[in-house]
């Protein structure tokens, strides 16, 4: 059996300390002088999985991609929700209804969320250049980092637009006049750290454990960022270096979609699976929280704390095809509490119902998949325009093809559509479908046409105001 990587958080992790502290100049929590801790391979293979748990952070259930990914949709919605510390329900509820502010507390912190997760693998990049170490070594942990990297860039454009563009630590006086980079240069830096990525990363089956990228996650999402910046020749290239380089015993669809989901060992790290963070609950671990955060804020039948983040909304609900398997597999319709049943709907694809209780909320055993198979199918039907991809995944759900008389072609007469369709219905609840619907320029007419208040202003968030205060030459985004 592989030993399972666990990657905690450890005492290099970086934090804001304290008000004075630039958003950018974030210094590691530790009585250990940086430039005296990077020597050994042991010290490296401690920093790397730091930086890696800062997936915990930008994936989390209350992270930069979930909350614009899935709450600023069409798919999630909040009723009763919980706050937490100075972030309220009001700061929640904006991010639904489009009423957002640069002095919201969410974008307060998803942002330095971000900068501080950069941190961590910009430290990494930088000491790793002069160590005393194996170049083959050096060059792995060099290519994870920019693979992580490029990753957080991607989103964090997509989010905010242009941003500030830090590849190395700096001080406090570079971060108080370190301006933001127009989006268009993000993306090249973007696209040369998942280049590097994806020419010098191992196969899947030579990764240093499971949870670590690989070459064809790499490929994967660098795939998507042409599929972003409308290059659907370099998509299709790209993406077909995954297709075409590994046979169904490293990737294929599983044959039952229920069987991605679920706590057990079985269901971690599987051939569907291309990059995937890792969890394990219990005491002491960094457990899984997305079933109790996604569960109804007053439901104690169901899970010990439902957080009432990502409330399933009816449109997405209604939106599955007769026969569907995936929907059943995805959704609870309610719960008793105690002889009343409670109707509303929300996600079960995170649940643990074995899971211990561990700081009054359940300590979940669930990995949670940033890139499966499914997506590089249906990515290579939008590059391409050939169906054949999408409908391995429609034939998985138990569905008619795409171009057979079964196929409900009334609702979803072009193949865009029919696209748009299969991503909502696959990936609902996975942090996938503002990000699509921004991609494919569907954002402002689906959004608009279902009561979201939107338009191409807010499809960008503000500037939080606290970063302006200390840098005002950020400026702000246009309608803030």
């Amino acid at each position: 059996m592989k030993t399972k990587i666990i990657l905690s958080i450890l005492f290099v992790t970086a934090i804001i300390t304290s008000c004075k502290k630039s958003f950018l100049e974030l210094a590691p929590v530790s009585n250990s002088n940086a430039n005296n801790f990077y020597k050994t391979k042991s010290d490296f293979d401690l920093a790397v999985n730091n930086a890696y748990s800062t997936l915990y952070t930008m994936y989390g259930p209350t992270g930069l991609v979930s909350y614009c990914g899935e709450l600023m949709s069409d798919n999630a919605t909040l009723y009763t929700v919980a706050g937490s510390g100075s972030i309220t329900v009001g700061d929640r509820w904006a991010f639904r209804d489009y009423t957002l502010n640069s002095a919201n507390n969410v974008v307060n912190q998803l942002w330095s969320d971000s900068y501080v997760s950069l941190y961590n693998l910009n430290i990494v990049l930088e000491k790793i250049t002069d160590a005393a170490l194996d170049e083959g070594y050096k060059t792995q942990v060099t290519a994870e980092m920019r693979f992580l990297r490029g990753m957080y860039y991607f989103y964090m454009v997509q989010a905010w637009g242009d941003v500030p563009l830090v590849t190395k630590p700096i001080t406090s006086g570079e971060a108080f006049t370190t301006g933001r980079t127009p989006k268009a240069d993000v993306y090249n830096q973007v696209l040369e750290d998942l280049k590097y990525a994806a020419d010098n990363l191992t196969a899947p089956d030579k990764v240093p454990a499971p949870g670590r990228a690989s070459n064809a996650a790499a490929l994967t999402l660098l795939g998507k960022v042409y599929l972003t910046m409308g290059n659907k020749s370099l998509a299709a290239q790209t993406l077909q270096q995954v297709y075409s380089s590994y046979n169904a015993s490293t990737y294929d669809l599983l044959p039952e979609f229920g069987s991605l989901w679920g706590a057990t060992l079985a269901q971690k790290n599987t051939k569907e699976s291309i990059f995937e963070i890792q969890y394990k609950g219990g005491a002491n671990n960094p457990s899984s929280t997305y079933w109790p955060a996604f569960a109804p804020f007053e439901n104690f039948a169901i899970t010990r704390f439902g957080g009432g983040m990502n409330q399933v909304t009816d449109d997405l609900y209604n939106e599955y095809e007769a026969g569907d398997k995936r929907r059943d597999t995805s959704f609870e319709l309610g719960y008793f509490k105690g002889a009343n049943w409670i109707a509303i709907k929300f996600q079960k694809k995170w649940k643990d119902a074995n899971a211990p209780i561990v700081n009054a909320a359940e300590s979940c055993n669930n990995n949670f998949m940033i890139m499966r198979y499914a997506d590089v199918l249906l990515m290579l039907t939008e590059a391409t325009g050939d169906v054949q991809y999408m409908n391995r995944v429609r034939a998985r759900a138990g569905l008619p093809l795409y171009g057979t008389a079964g196929y409900p072609a009334a609702q979803y007469p072009t193949l865009d559509l029919a696209i748009e369709h299969e991503r909502r219905m696959e990936f609902a609840m996975e942090f996938h479908r503002w990000f699509d619907l921004k991609r494919t320029g569907r954002a402002i007419p689906v959004l608009t046409a279902k009561g979201k208040l939107v338009n191409a202003n807010k499809l960008l968030l503000p500037i939080p105001q606290f970063a302006r205060d200390q840098n005002p030459d950020l400026g702000q985004n246009d309608g803030y």
